[in-house]
């Protein structure tokens, strides 16, 4: 698109499904990869990537050329795939319905990074849940408790970082 220029920053999250940790420190960074092939092949630039077993943080600079609703549906169903033709959990693989999207001034990206980077760290002290509405909140968002992702029934926390 001549003439053209845009600055949009976007901090996605998403969970697996029931919010189930299953995400595995011998896989991930697999997943990450992969995930980050495709926000680059969709032609967006990837800015941090980075989460615990039970959901994902994303940062990225997003061109004008995509909806953010079909660039996450690209993600979450390719992703889901992968992980599934490789056998990486026992089951099913499936991301949770839904996602979280924020936007963010060029000023505030080291923070977001730095923030997305430490996701073990912060998540000793918060629960995802309690992250999330966070998040939520800091930026004006009304939501409903019942479309909020399902909460899973043990292990808020990270166990042990596996």
């Amino acid at each position: 698109m001549a003439n053209t220029y845009t600055q949009i920053h976007i901090q996605v999250v998403f969970s697996v499904q029931n919010r189930s940790s299953v995400i595995q420190n011998t896989w991930k960074d697999e997943l990450y990869k992969y995930i980050t092939g495709i926000i680059q092949n969709n032609k967006h630039k990837l800015l941090a990537i980075n989460g615990i077993p039970d959901h994902v943080h994303i940062l990225f600079g997003l061109r004008p050329i995509q909806s953010i609703s079909d660039l996450l549906q690209d993600i979450k169903g390719c992703s889901s795939k992968w992980i599934n033709e490789r056998k990486l959990t026992k089951g099913r693989f499936s991301w949770q319905e839904g996602y979280g999207a924020f936007s963010y001034a060029k000023s505030d990206l080291p923070n977001v990074i730095n923030y997305i980077n430490n996701q073990l760290q912060s998540h000793k002290k918060e629960t995802f849940l309690t992250e999330y509405i966070k998040l939520l909140k800091q930026f004006g968002i009304d939501y409903k408790d019942n479309y909020i992702f399902k909460p899973v029934d043990l292990n808020y926390f990270v166990p042990d970082g596996t």
